[in-house]
This record gives structure tokens, C-alpha cells and sequence, in this order.
């Protein structure tokens, strides 16, 4: 425990070495987060406030947004931050904050994410009973379950490096605390850490896709008895899942679940599933789907009402 005392503070390299191109990516960074908070407060805004979007879909979607928003808030603020900084430092507990809130976050969408298939297909396989199946009792257990799941999930992972002894270097080639990188600084082996830590994430982001995948393959199937109307209506409501489900899977499964070495993409991928995939997921949902656009139609139109009054 004391080899852990050794190392109080982790020092960032950030995404470039250059001023110049740090500067630049403060002024992109605080755009994207800014627009992630709007965007993804805007759906669970108009998923309270209107009556049209009762469905269990739209519960989870506003539960999913609400995720999007705790996820990107635990990395961005401190990039944008870092960037202006010439000093990138964190100390070892809010390292330890990060890499918990990181992946409870992360495991809680994943979760949701698998949960927001469920919905679809028993919205689409089993119409007649979906009301009955996915009441409001059930959905709630599904949304607590998927926190359950992603609090589980984290408390694990760290576990497994809250004990590792770090005695020095404590420079991490990245923007945040992230495991792999983390094991690199430790001066203890950590190759069966490294196995475990790819069963925990890796093994769930896998197990995940896969319940996904099936969802969709039996939906797929089920929608060849439908009309050519009703196929594209659900084919579109789906295909905005099948799309916000591929762009964060793949960089999570490409990181996790492979030998615990780090490789210079790996925070290009981190870009992408801390700040891209939860700025394009309220785009693809309001985008995507009618009832949604014509919602927040509705939410703007009663919005400058109240302040013409």
C-alpha cells in the first residue's frame, strides 16, 4: 500500500504537443460539448414535456440521453480545461473518480442499449402484448437494472487497479485515466490484470452486440410478413438504434477486448466514443424519427409563447 503513495498524481500528454493545434481543439471541443449537453438535454426535455412521446421507446431514449450527458461530462470538461493548460495533471483519486464514473457510465449505456433492443422487438414481434409486457413497472426495473449493471461492471474494474502499486514514471499518453494505460505505469505484473480486465469490458461488450445482433436478426425475419409501409417505419425506427449501437460498440470492442497494450489510435477512438457518439445520437434520433422532430417543434412553438407573454 505504500508503493501506492509513491505516485499522487497522474501527469497528461493530451491529444497533441502542439500549442497551436491545442488551441484549436479547445475552440472545437467546447463546441462539441457544449452541442452534446443542448442536444442530448433537448430530448429528454421534450420526452417530459409531451404527451405524444409516452411510448416505453422514448422513456428509455430520455433515460439513454440522460447517460450521454453524465458519460461525456466525465472526460470532456477536463480536456477542454487541459487544453489551455500546460501542466495536464490529476491527482490519483480523481484519477480513480474518473476511470469509476468512466465506466459506470459506459456500462449503464450498454446496458440501456440492450434494454432499447428488447423494446424493439417486443414492439415488433409481439404488438399485441407489447403494452402489457412493457409497462410502466417493467421499465422502470429495466432502466434500474441498467444502472445496477453499469455500477457492477465499474466497481470491478476498479478493483482491479485500485491496488496496483505506481512508484513512478506517472506520465499517461492520453486525456483521461483509461485502464490500459493506467497497467503500463504500474510497477507490479499485471499481465493476469490485464486478462481480467478484458473478460469484465471486453467480454460484456461482446456479450452485448451479440443480444443486439440477435434482436435484430429476429426482427429482420419477423418483418417479412409485413407491408412495404410498415417495414420502412420500423426498419427506420431501428435503423437509428443499429446506427448509434454500431458507432460506440466498435471503438469500445477494438480497445477492450484485446492484449492490455496501448497503440497511438487508441485516443482517436476515445474522440470518437467519449465525445463523437454521444454528440451524433441526438441528430440520429430527432433526425430519424417524426414524432420526435414534430415534439420539438411543438416544445419551440409553446417556448416562444411564454416569452412573447
Amino acid at each position: 500500500m505504500a508503493n501506492i503513495h509513491n505516485v499522487t498524481e497522474f501527469i497528461f500528454l493530451g491529444l497533441s504537443p502542439s500549442q497551436k493545434a491545442q488551441r484549436v481543439c479547445f475552440v472545437m471541443f467546447l463546441f462539441l460539448y457544449t452541442a452534446i449537453v443542448l442536444g442530448n438535454f433537448l430530448i429528454v426535455l421534450t420526452v417530459m414535456t409531451s404527451r405524444s412521446l409516452g411510448s416505453p421507446m422514448y422513456f428509455f431514449l430520455s433515460y439513454l440521453a440522460f447517460v450521454e450527458i453524465c458519460y461525456s461530462s466525465v472526460t470532456a470538461p477536463k480536456l477542454i480545461l487541459d487544453l489551455l493548460a500546460e501542466r495536464k495533471a490529476i491527482s490519483w483519486w480523481g484519477c480513480m473518480a474518473q476511470l469509476f464514473f468512466m465506466h459506470f457510465f459506459g456500462g449503464a449505456e450498454i446496458f440501456l442499449l440492450t434494454v432499447m433492443a428488447y423494446d424493439r422487438y417486443v414492439a415488433i414481434c409481439k404488438p399485441l402484448s407489447y403494452t402489457t409486457i412493457m409497462n410502466r413497472q417493467v421499465c422502470a426495473v429495466l432502466v434500474g437494472t441498467a444502472w445496477v449493471g453499469g455500477f457492477v461492471h465499474s466497481f470491478a474494474q476498479i478493483l482491479l487497479v485500485f491496488h496496483l502499486p505506481f512508484c513512478g514514471p506517472n506520465v499517461i499518453n492520453h486525456y483521461f485515466c483509461d485502464l490500459l494505460p493506467l497497467l503500463k505505469l504500474a510497477c507490479s505484473d499485471t499481465f493476469l490484470i490485464g486478462l481480467l480486465i478484458v473478460a469484465n469490458g471486453g467480454t460484456l461488450s461482446v456479450i452485448s452486440l451479440g443480444v443486439l445482433l440477435a434482436s435484430y436478426l429476429v426482427i429482420l425475419l419477423h418483418l417479412r410478413a409485413w407491408s412495404s409501409e410498415g417495414r420502412r417505419k420500423a426498419l427506420s425506427t431501428c435503423g437509428s438504434h443499429v446506427t448509434v449501437v454500431s458507432l460506440f460498440f466498435g471503438p469500445c470492442i477494438f480497445i477492450y477486448l484485446r492484449p492490455s497494450t496501448t497503440l497511438p489510435v487508441d485516443k482517436v477512438l476515445a474522440v470518437f466514443y467519449t465525445v463523437i457518439t454521444p454528440l451524433l445520437n441526438p441528430v440520429i434520433y430527432s433526425l430519424r424519427n417524426a414524432e420526435m422532430k414534430k415534439a420539438m417543434k411543438r416544445l419551440w412553438i409553446r417556448t416562444l409563447r411564454l416569452h412573447e407573454k
